[in-house]
C-alpha cells in the first residue's frame, strides 16, 4: 500500500510544507517521524485506497477491540472523574 512512502521529520514538515505538498500532489505517501518514532502517515486525499485492503484493516481493528476484556469502569464514571 505504501510502497513509495517517503519519510520526513516533524521539523521539516513544519519548516517546508511545500515539500510535502509536492509529494502528495504526485500521489506519493509520506511518514512523519519525531525522534525516530512514527507519528503520522500522510497520503493524497484523491488516492483511492484498495477496497479489499481497507475492509481487511477495518475487520482486523474491530476484531482486536472485541478480543479485549471489557472495562470495569463505566463511561459516566470516567466523565465524572475528569470533571473533578
Amino acid at each position: 500500500m505504501f510502497d513509495s512512502m517517503k519519510t520526513i521529520t516533524l521539523r521539516t514538515l513544519l519548516r517546508e510544507p511545500l515539500k510535502v505538498k509536492r509529494w502528495t500532489c504526485k500521489g506519493k505517501s509520506g511518514q512523519v517521524n519525531e525522534n525516530g518514532e512514527p507519528l503520522w502517515i500522510l497520503q493524497p486525499a484523491n488516492a483511492a485506497p484498495d477496497e479489499k485492503e481497507r475492509r481487511r484493516a477495518t475487520v482486523q481493528v474491530v476484531d482486536e477491540i472485541l478480543r479485549e476484556r471489557p472495562s470495569g469502569t463505566s463511561a459516566a464514571r470516567l466523565v465524572e472523574e475528569s470533571r473533578r
